[in-house]
Formats: structure tokens, C-alpha cells, sequence
């Protein structure tokens, strides 16, 4: 019985071992991102962050900024959203996470 391709440490995308595996760097350098607030209901500010291209696990991506934001938050189509104002935080925490600065946008 053949084994998957992920028990054998290979990459789906690109079928290259996963240490030489470049599919998510390459996926962080086109992602486009824009951050900004938003007013909602009651006056309550909210940081939106939109991924525009190849958008990574968001889910995995809203639990850091979570942690690293201290506050709640959800995933909605392409977009993170978060309760309070965190833009500079994200901003911090993308560039952490391997993303280059010129593909974030503060609005």
C-alpha cells in the first residue's frame, strides 16, 4: 500500500522534500496586505486585515494575532478581524512572520 505524499515529508505543491520545499516564502513575497480600522456597532473599533493574493491558514494566522494582540477576533472570507485598535501590533507580527514590508499597507 503507497504512502502519501505528506507521511513522506514531500511537498503537495511542489513535490520537493519539505526542508527544500519554497512554496510558502514564495506564496508571503506576492501576498499583498492591507490593514486598517473599522467602526462597528456602537462606536467599537475594529482591525481589519485583508489578504489580497494567496492567502495563507488563516485560522492559524487570527490565533497568533490573537495571542500576540491579546484580544478576540475572526476570520471572514480573506480578511482577519480583530476587536480594537492593533494595526501597528499586526503590522509587527506580520513582518515577524516572514512577510516583507513593502507588501503591508496601513491604511
Amino acid at each position: 500500500m503507497p504512502k502519501d505524499s505528506n507521511s513522506l515529508g514531500i511537498c503537495p505543491k511542489c513535490s520537493l522534500p519539505q526542508d527544500l520545499c519554497v512554496c510558502e516564502s514564495l506564496s508571503q513575497e506576492n501576498q499583498r496586505i492591507t490593514i486598517s480600522n473599522d467602526k462597528r456597532k456602537w462606536g467599537r473599533i475594529v482591525t481589519v486585515v485583508v489578504f489580497n493574493g494567496e492567502t495563507p491558514d488563516l485560522k492559524k494566522m487570527l490565533k497568533k494575532a490573537k495571542t500576540f494582540c491579546a484580544s478576540g477576533g475572526t476570520v471572514r472570507e480573506n480578511t482577519i478581524e480583530l476587536q480594537g485598535e492593533h494595526k501597528n501590533k499586526i503590522r509587527k507580527l506580520l513582518i515577524k512572520e516572514g512577510i516583507p514590508i513593502e507588501n503591508i499597507e496601513i491604511l
